[in-house]
């Protein structure tokens, strides 16, 4: 049987990752696919039907998709879509062990709230890859344009609570001390290649650290650490949350200050407003401190803002979003008060 192998961004030839030339070889990705992920296959076997590289980061992680049919003895045959994932210098057991420990932790797709994560499928060594199932649905990075969307966001802030609530350990962290570093290397960037916002972007850091110096000594709790629309998938009345390669010990309001710093610039970059999405932002703000306490408020309104601030940096790596970082650096300075 022919396997239809697509691959634009020749992720083949990454050398960083080696195991990606298995990955998308159809005749040893074949073989690998019939003999491993008994957690799907059951009994039965699997028929690999087509390859898709659909996202690739040279150097550093690759994700694939493969169709599949599902040959079970005395069942009709079933097909699936899975998301392979590959990080440079990673075996996959970490990220499946992560995956498989919220699954089981109240985050499968028969949860009686409704909020889910992907099915962990398992890992298959020698091609360095773990698996997940795919999932139907729309990103909230749609959805949250939409009218009633604010019933939306209560839901989102009650997903991410429930990640807060779940107790799955790791040995991470991420404190406001990082987040503030990764803000300066970030921002130096700008200042080093557009001089001209040199003195502005210095201000805008001196502000930052005194924004942080407020931050509230609250509990730590486990964190996404990457959470923002495009991580949150609906599929009628059930969420999904995905991609948790970051997740961590954090901050109570890291989660949500991300989201909403995110929010705030897509309103800002999608309709040159950055008060548009106003309203699905305090639905999503209010819901989550109702869940939290009142105390996480400040937590999330720091995070936003830093938040928000970064994006000065993002909006200088994307061609079609360099037209807004003047914009936004005066959008930053209001936020912060600086004339």
């Amino acid at each position: 049987m022919s396997i239809t192998v697509s691959d634009p961004f020749n992720a083949v030839a990454d050398r960083e990752m080696p195991a990606l030339a298995l990955a998308l070889d159809s005749e040893r990705a074949r073989k690998e696919f019939k003999r491993r992920l008994p957690r799907l296959s059951g009994e039965g076997r699997l028929r690999l039907q087509t390859i898709r590289v659909v996202r690739h980061k040279p150097g550093k992680r690759c994700l694939v998709e493969y169709d599949v049919n599902i040959v079970r003895p005395d069942a009709p045959t079933e097909s699936a879509t899975l998301i392979g994932k590959m990080r440079a210098r990673r075996f996959g057991n970490e990220g499946y062990r992560l995956l498989d420990e919220f699954w089981r932790a109240g985050f499968d797709d028969k949860s009686a709230d409704g909020i889910s994560v992907p099915e962990p499928i398992g890992v298959i060594p020698k091609l360095q890859m773990w698996f997940q199932r795919k999932i139907p649905g729309a990103t909230a990075t749609e959805l949250l344009l939409q009218p009633n969307a604010t019933l939306l966001a209560a839901r989102i802030a009650e997903a991410i609570f429930k990640v807060h609530q779940a107790k799955v350990a790791t040995e991470r962290t991420h404190t406001l001390a990082d987040e503030l570093s990764i803000l300066k290397t970030c921002l130096g960037k700008v200042q080093e290649a557009e001089p001209q916002w040199d003195s502005r972007l210095g201000k805008i850091l001196q502000a930052c650290d005194a924004l942080a110096a407020t931050h509230p000594d609250l509990p730590k709790c486990g964190s996404h650490r990457d959470f923002y629309p495009a991580q949150v998938i609906s599929d009628g009345a059930r969420i999904y949350l995905i991609d948790f390669d970051l997740y961590c010990s954090g901050d109570v309001g890291l989660d949500v200050g991300n989201f909403l710093g995110h929010l705030t610039e897509q309103s800002f970059r999608t309709f040159g407003n950055a008060s548009a999405l106003a309203e699905v932002e305090r639905a999503l703000e209010n819901r989550f401190v109702e869940l939290s306490g009142e105390s996480s408020r400040a937590s999330v309104k720091i995070y936003a803002t830093l938040t928000l601030v970064r994006h000065i940096f993002l909006s200088t790596q994307y061609p079609d979003r360099r037209k807004t970082t003047e914009a936004l650096i005066k959008l930053c300075e209001e936020k912060l008060g600086i004339s």
